[in-house]
């Protein structure tokens, strides 16, 4: 069992049930959720130590945060207590041609307005493997952005693996402050992970001839942006979650990895959406299990959008599925049949 370490917010989520719209509730659905604390519970559920950093504050909301945390399997040593309030989301799930909508809440969040010097990553990261962030993590603020950087340094001079999704975030920062601040990690990163949008906004890095709702991808424009990214920031492996949307019920969903110099395509899968919030971080906890467990880079991405493809099916930001459900997509069961 290995450590990983993934840092960043999370928050309450309330969605009105039955795909109604905001104005039509008068009752919220509530769970708990964020793209760190996303990863780090597939994470443990597939047997890592996995372990969530953040801060919540000292009251009975950010107690029955850390309760959900513990309840996947996330371990809670380094979540700090403080602060004045718990962010919270509120998603409106579309379905047919209606898109989803998200309304964020989260201005002085507990972790928004953390010192990075309450973090010690000496002692975080020690044992561990592996460090993941996202790019909406540093979004929050300055005191975030050195908070990343602390760690990012912290793991590699110890010898710590570290990842990244993009995660770009237009109502949280401007394209030219992400690439800013992005660009600047990229040499502490080992895996970077993001959509045609995310390397584009948070790296400039264009798609060239993207047209995703054609029902067809644009292979080589993906395998050039990856190997633009190797060429220009010298990272290792570069992942793309490959989403084509026909509608906001159906997509098609794929992945490529491209590592030494080479392109690995996964499966299509054709995807009737439950809930797609937490897909990408299925990918991206995929991917890093994937990576740890030393499987072939082909392998790598067929396991990591088997995983997100299954997220898709589950309501709720975190993913609740098993390594056997996994690797029995991976194998190619993909009929859906009643398991008696």
């Amino acid at each position: 069992m290995k450590k990983v370490v993934t840092f960043g917010e999370i928050m309450m989520r309330l969605n009105p049930p039955n795909h109604k719209r905001f104005s039509q509730a008068d009752t919220f659905e509530v769970t708990y959720g964020g793209a760190e604390s996303n990863v780090a519970a597939l994470l443990a559920q597939l047997g890592m130590d996995a372990y969530f950093v953040s801060k919540v504050p000292d009251n009975p909301i950010g107690e029955a945060t850390i309760r959900h945390l513990r309840k996947h399997g996330v371990k809670t040593d380094y979540v700090l207590r403080g602060g004045e309030r718990l962010g919270i989301y509120f998603l409106e799930i579309g379905a047919a041609q209606r898109p989803s909508k998200v309304v964020y809440d989260r201005k002085y969040s507990a972790i928004s307005k953390v010192d990075p010097e309450e973090f010690d990553w000496n002692t975080i990261l020690e044992g561990a493997s592996w460090f993941h962030f996202s790019g909406i993590t540093p979004a929050l603020g300055e005191n975030l952005q050195v908070a990343v950087e602390n760690a990012l340094k912290t793991a590699k001079s110890v010898g710590v693996k570290t990842s990244c999704d993009l995660n770009y975030r237009a109502k949280l920062w401007s394209t030219e402050k992400a690439q800013k601040v992005m660009s600047k990690y990229m040499e502490y990163v080992d895996l970077l992970i993001g959509n045609e949008e995310d390397y584009e906004k948070s790296l400039g890095i264009k798609t060239e001839n993207l047209d995703t709702n054609s029902g067809k991808i644009n292979r080589k424009a993906y395998v050039k942006v990856g190997k633009e990214v190797k060429e220009r920031f010298g990272v290792r492996s570069i992942a793309f979650t490959l989403r084509e949307s026909i509608s906001a019920s159906f997509n098609i969903w794929s992945g490529l990895l491209v590592e030494n110099g080479e392109a690995y395509f996964s499966r299509k899968y054709e995807i009737q959406i439950v809930d797609r919030v937490g897909a990408g971080d299925s990918f991206s906890a995929g991917i890093i299990y994937a990576t740890l467990v030393e499987m072939k880079p082909k392998d790598k991405i067929e396991f990591a959008i088997a995983a997100s493809a299954l997220k898709h099916t589950i309501p709720g930001d975190f993913p609740v599925m098993s390594l056997n459900e996994i690797l029995k997509l991976f194998y190619g069961g993909i009929s859906g049949r009643v398991e008696r």
